[in-house]
């Protein structure tokens, strides 16, 4: 990520364009803290209504409370939320190959992994595989 993500101010604007988003009803944004600091950021995305129902789920937490089931707890409860007060049907996410953390989490909050996009998302400058995954939520 760019110096600037790590900044009050980035962060800030993010915030109020995730919000924007949200008044639209095309996004919604949450974030877990630990006292005033934020901890985790998770954001339902790309949100797409009509027939399909379906939003896809980005998260990053800090590396300081990661193992303790924090993230999974967090997309446990987001996934609930999306099907009983948002009325989605389905989420998606992905990961990279070798990000087993978040597989883990994926895997233990009901989502399947349904299959491996070549070249899918370009991080750190290249284009890279990932895992696609999905949960479906009124099973």
């Amino acid at each position: 990520r760019p110096d600037e993500f790590f900044t009050q101010q980035w962060q800030e604007q993010d915030l109020r364009t995730r919000s924007e988003l949200n008044a639209q009803g095309l996004a919604y944004p949450l974030a877990l803290f630990n006292h005033e600091s934020i901890i985790g950021r998770f954001t339902l995305t790309g949100i797409t209504r009509g027939p399909f129902q379906n939003a896809s789920l980005g998260y990053w937490m800090d590396a300081d409370f990661c193992g303790h089931g924090l993230t999974t707890a967090a997309v446990q409860g987001i996934c609930q939320m999306a099907g009983s007060q948002w009325g989605l049907h389905r989420i998606e996410a992905s990961t990279l190959l070798r990000n087993a953390g978040s597989q883990r989490v994926l895997l233990n909050s009901g989502f399947e992994l349904i299959g491996t996009a070549p070249r899918y998302l370009k991080i750190a400058g290249s284009w890279q595989d990932h895992n696609l995954y999905q949960r479906i939520l009124d099973d």
